[in-house]
């Protein structure tokens, strides 16, 4: 057996571990990457290069940037730094990365926190090496009603049942790449 063929044995064997017993994948997780289209405000989860889901989501409605207080969806390549909240209720609220205790009901009016988890994104490129800093996010939101289009402060929201798909399917490293792209239509993930 080649070091390749025994890398990728490994890296099966530590996704159906971490599956097994609730953990997602494994951390440094090098089988999953995502693809976050802002024209299209989706985002696609590719496993091995294979595209496994496709979500609506909806990034920040200044547009796209990395200034500190530009409320602006960083551009580019960055990966899951930290995963907030796995086991928590949907529609649990979120302040400062801790759970409130309070459950926000889909499209509450008035209501726009963070709920249901949290995945912490980190910049891997110096135009965007300030986002873990910048405190954005792959979130869960109670404006379900708005996604699909720009409507938040930097972050990439997400509904409570496919943020908590999502959380359980991806590890901390995974890549998440944001364009100005369109998703592929092949079932082949991008290079």
């Amino acid at each position: 057996m080649n070091a390749t063929t025994l890398r990728m044995r490994c890296a099966r064997l530590l996704l159906i571990l971490g599956l097994a017993f609730g953990l997602g994948a494994c951390a440094g997780d090098r089988i999953h990457s995502v693809r976050v289209s802002v024209p299209q405000q989706r985002m696609a989860v590719y496993r091995q290069g294979v595209e496994i889901a496709r979500y609506r989501v909806s990034t920040s409605k200044y547009g796209l940037g990395s200034e500190p207080g530009s409320y602006r969806t960083p551009l580019g390549k960055l990966e899951i730094a930290q995963k907030i909240g796995g086991g928590s209720p949907a529609g649990m609220r979120f302040k400062n990365r801790r759970a409130t205790g309070e459950i926000v009901p889909v499209n509450a009016p008035g209501r726009d926190p963070i709920v249901t988890r949290i995945l912490w994104l980190k910049g891997l490129e110096s135009r965007n090496a300030n986002t873990y800093e910048r405190l954005i996010y792959i979130h869960g939101t109670p404006e379900e009603r708005n996604l699909g289009t720009p409507v938040s402060y930097g972050c990439i929201r997400m509904a409570s049942r496919d943020i908590i798909k999502f959380y359980n399917t991806v590890g901390e490293g995974t890549r998440v790449t944001v364009t100005e792209q369109d998703l592929p239509t092949a079932v082949e993930a991008p290079k």
